[in-house]
């Protein structure tokens, strides 16, 4: 098992180790750069190139079944859910096969409604302090799950997938 962070615009990298280091599960910032890296030997950091999606297409590659990733980009978590990974939004919202279509529908549709309406102002609401707390909550209790499919399976299958 390991724990991806689509790192470059992730308000809880902070929350996120904790939580890895507490529950000794390996984790990896992905970024374009400028990320500071981790003292914690289980915490490493991947710099992928600049270009458009690069770190997306990186973790995609890299994250399968019995992994987790962080992550706000919806097309990114239908892609890892698709490989058989657990996705956690910055918010705490679980991303699952059961509600990822109609969480990818509903950002198409937005992504239309801003493009039709050039003078539509502001996005979501702000990240808050509850935001966090579900995070570090719903974050801590994906990893005990897939942990525990883990080692139901034998140790084989879930929590496969490795860095490189």
């Amino acid at each position: 098992m390991v724990l991806y962070i689509d790192a470059d615009a992730c308000p809880v990298k902070a929350e996120a180790e904790r939580v890895a280091v507490r529950q000794s599960v390996p984790m990896v910032l992905v970024s374009n750069g400028g990320i500071r890296p981790s003292a914690h030997p289980l915490v490493s950091s991947v710099y992928v190139g600049s270009g458009l999606d690069e770190a997306d297409r990186w973790i995609a590659d890299h994250a399968g079944a019995g992994d987790v990733v962080v992550t706000s980009d919806i097309p990114l978590a239908a892609r890892v859910i698709a490989g058989g990974a657990a996705v956690v939004k910055p918010d705490g919202q679980e991303l699952t096969p059961a509600n990822i279509g109609t969480t990818l529908a509903t950002r198409d549709l937005m992504t239309d409604l801003r493009s039709a309406d050039p003078f539509r102002q502001g996005g979501g609401r702000s990240f808050s302090k509850a935001d966090r707390s579900r995070f570090l909550d719903t974050l801590d209790r994906v990893l005990r799950r897939v942990h525990v499919a883990a080692r139901t399976d034998g140790g084989a299958g879930p929590g496969q997938s490795s860095i490189q």
